[in-house]
């Protein structure tokens, strides 16, 4: 990671972190979907999986845990797609049932949720 990023607060998080990984491993199982997919659920999953962490990152920058916390549910809705777009793959065998994305996924949803509790315990 380059040096004068690591000062931004986002940096920080595991949730972060792990909205990273979450990412890299969509564009890693969405690589091995079907042509034709390329500009349908390819294209739909990678861009809300890219608004994880993004969005996480814009609400940790924002002044207020009020601004926060709305970049973090619309972290949670982006999720939540994600979570309905890999459950469509898996059903058209583009996703083996019991691949780790699905597991990591869940992993990034329970990181998330705890710190909207944490967030919304400080105020």
């Amino acid at each position: 990671m380059d040096a004068h990023l690591e000062v931004r607060g986002h940096y920080k998080l595991e949730v972060w972190r792990q909205g990273i990984r979450l990412v890299k491993e969509v564009y890693v199982v969405t690589k091995g979907f079907p042509r034709e997919e390329q500009f349908g659920l390819c294209s739909q999953m990678r861009r809300v999986a890219v608004s994880v962490p993004s969005n996480i990152a814009e609400g940790v920058a924002r002044t207020g845990n009020r601004e926060l916390l709305k970049y973090l549910a619309i972290a949670s809705g982006s999720l939540s797609e994600l979570d309905t777009q890999l459950i469509i793959a898996r059903e058209l065998g583009y996703v083996p049932e019991g691949h780790e994305i699905f597991r990591n996924a869940s992993h990034e949803a329970r990181l998330l949720a705890g710190f909207i509790r944490s967030i919304e315990a400080r105020r």
